[in-house]
């Protein structure tokens, strides 16, 4: 450690923000090597100042160092400089709390939050030293897995990983740690630990199936070829979330990250429904925390850290049962000890007073609302269900607070989506001008400022819309200048994301095992941070799809039949594929499912898992 601190010192003078690469914050976790019988390297494939902000790091690093002979540490991607700081000085990646090389750690493990992370994976594993494709790694260790919501789909990274945990992690973490720590005595071979590791539910060896592939370049069959092996893979959940392992304490950066500040989770889950939304499907079923477990973790992160702002994490924060009750016993604290309490994920329709009143002192200036759609139609083919009535009874709220700043959110390219719609977003920003302005001078702010932005919509796995085609590139910049044209308000404000970026990620979202090639030659072509505009490089991504004889428009502008076999098809998220069909259909028809709290529309989970309002046998 000691000769490795002497060489990065010097190098720190010459990087941005040092404090990313020295370690040593605040709740850090050191361990006498004598004593740890596991090394976990927990990596998260983007800058520190975006992992530090990752609530699933912060809990399974917390979790496995509750275990006296397990030392779980950080890892993050460096940026450019550094990283070329490493390499010229012959740097192997380390992590944070040891200053150890990686490559000499038990697990490796990264976190795949977002597709455009993927070469970032490959760029880690070759700066610690060690071959990025899996069948080259035939040492048992280091043994390289991958968790989080693309593991849905890990067909596109499939040849540079030993294993994936599918699902909430917590339990299966513990699982597949104990069993190579009861292994190791052993020296078993790295293919004897994953036959073993393969019994556990939830982990999919991605070595151990076969793809066969039809003449017209879909998925054939995807059958094992281990006899521990699965025909599907059932992601993990944790029943009962109550009890479930929440650290008391976070590791404090010295520089300031992307959401710095306490976060306590209150629910996993979604009740809604929304057909383009992957997470309101994987992480099903909704599960709730009690009100007293969510005061007692705020009490103890806040006094821990010493945070003056505490974050109640979710999908869709507003839809906790007793949503009024909890900000009432949070507020005997927050308010006495002068923390500012947040409430991210708000849906239009869930907003009241009190709820404009609690987030008043975090972010007076302005809302943060995602219609997603301009029209009532397409909101319904989505199913949004939220009403414009609804956006402007939450807007005339909050002017009548005295909020000066309105931002939407929206999509373009949704399926079914016609002219009308899109015209539907500058028309639904102007009308909100004009509330304002019906608002009484008293009450209101100064002036108004109404922000659109449109994304470009992804496909995903897992949700009603992944048989659906991705719009061109072309239809795309037509969409978004026909917005501008019909913006007749300088209070008005219109952003957009660029396409190269959208069309990467439709086909690393439904890739199959084929596109391991190109992003393996993306990589080495020097794609890396992809998901920054600085770093993005799509002409080279371009060259490599080109030179693997891959055709994006296969994987992103294709509709699925309803029988095709996908490359995710035997891996299973509880949510049914029947359940899925019947949704687009309905789409299509422009016709609603209600939400999980209005009564069980029959997704396919079963109340077993725990669901707070699952009906399901």
């Amino acid at each position: 450690m000691e000769e490795l601190k002497r060489r990065i010192e010097p190098l720190l003078l010459k990087t941005q923000k040092p404090a990313r690469y020295i370690g040593g914050e605040l709740g850090s976790v050191i361990k006498d090597r004598s004593k740890v019988d596991v090394r976990f390297a927990f990596c998260f494939p983007d800058v520190y100042d975006v992992g530090m902000s990752h609530l699933g790091m912060k809990i399974l690093y917390g979790l496995k160092n509750a275990r006296e002979n397990w030392w779980c540490e950080r890892v993050f991607m460096p940026e450019k400089d550094f990283e070329q700081q490493m390499r010229e000085n012959d740097i192997p990646l380390y992590a944070l709390e040891s200053l150890d090389p990686i490559r000499d750690f038990d697990f490796i493990g990264f976190t795949l939050q977002y597709e455009l992370s993927y070469t970032n994976v490959l760029e880690m594993l070759d700066l610690a030293g060690l071959p990025v494709l899996a069948k080259d790694r035939t040492s048992l260790t280091p043994i390289v897995i991958g968790g989080g919501p693309c593991v849905c789909n890990p067909e596109p990274v499939a040849d540079f990983f030993d294993l994936f945990v599918l699902g909430e992690g917590e339990e299966l973490n513990i699982e597949l740690l104990e069993l190579y720590e009861r292994m190791k005595p052993d020296n078993p071979t790295k293919q004897e630990f994953l036959r073993e590791a393969a019994k556990i539910e939830g982990v999919y060896v991605p070595s151990f199936y076969d793809v066969d592939y039809n003449d017209d370049g879909t998925v054939r069959s995807i059958t094992p070829n281990c006899e521990t092996a699965p025909e599907k893979i059932r992601k993990r959940v944790i029943r009962d979330f109550d009890k479930v392992y929440y650290p008391d304490s976070f590791v404090v950066p010295f520089t300031s990250i992307v959401h710095d500040r306490a976060v306590v989770e209150v629910l996993r889950g979604c009740i809604r429904g929304c057909r383009f939304c992957q997470a309101g499907f994987i992480y099903r079923p909704f599960r709730e925390k009690g009100i007293d477990t969510i005061e007692q973790q705020t009490k103890a992160l806040c006094e821990q850290t010493g945070y003056e702002q505490v974050s109640l994490s979710s999908l869709s924060t507003s839809d906790y049962t007793e949503i009024e009750k909890l900000l009432a016993t949070l507020a005997d604290y927050t308010d006495k000890e002068n923390v500012n309490l947040s409430l991210p994920s708000l849906r239009i329709d869930s907003f009241s007073e009190e709820l404009l009143e609690r987030i008043a002192s975090v972010r007076k200036s302005g809302l943060t609302f995602a219609p997603e759609a301009g029209t009532q139609r397409l909101r319904d083919v989505i199913n949004k269900n939220i009403t414009e009535e609804e956006i402007m009874h939450t807007c005339r709220m909050a002017f009548a607070a005295g909020y000066g700043t309105v931002k939407l959110y929206f999509m373009l390219g949704l399926p079914d989506e016609t002219d009308e719609d899109v015209l539907g977003i500058p028309d639904l920003a102007h009308k909100i001008v004009d509330l304002y302005y019906e608002t009484p001078r008293e009450l209101r702010a100064s002036s108004i400022q109404v922000s659109l932005s449109t994304a470009t919509f992804v496909p995903k796995p897992f949700t009603p819309f992944e048989f659906e085609p991705q719009a061109t590139p072309e239809e795309i910049d037509r969409k978004q200048k026909l917005i501008l044209d019909n913006i007749h308000s300088k209070k008005v404000k219109f952003s957009y994301h660029q396409q190269p970026v959208s069309k990467l990620e439709a086909v690393l979202a439904r890739g199959d095992r084929r596109v391991c090639k190109a992003v393996y030659a993306a990589w080495k072509k020097g794609c890396t941070l992809d998901s920054w505009d600085e770093h993005f490089r799509p002409e080279l991504w371009d060259e490599a799809f080109a030179e693997c004889g891959i055709y994006r428009e296969f994987y992103a502008n294709r509709r699925r039949e309803y029988d095709e076999v996908m490359p995710w098809s035997h891996l299973d998220y509880l949510v049914s594929r029947e359940f899925l069909i019947r949704e687009n259909k309905k789409a299509h028809q422009a016709i609603t499912t209600r939400n999980c709290c209005e009564g069980c529309s029959g997704c396919g989970i079963s109340k077993d898992y725990g669901g707070y309002y699952c009906k399901g046998s």
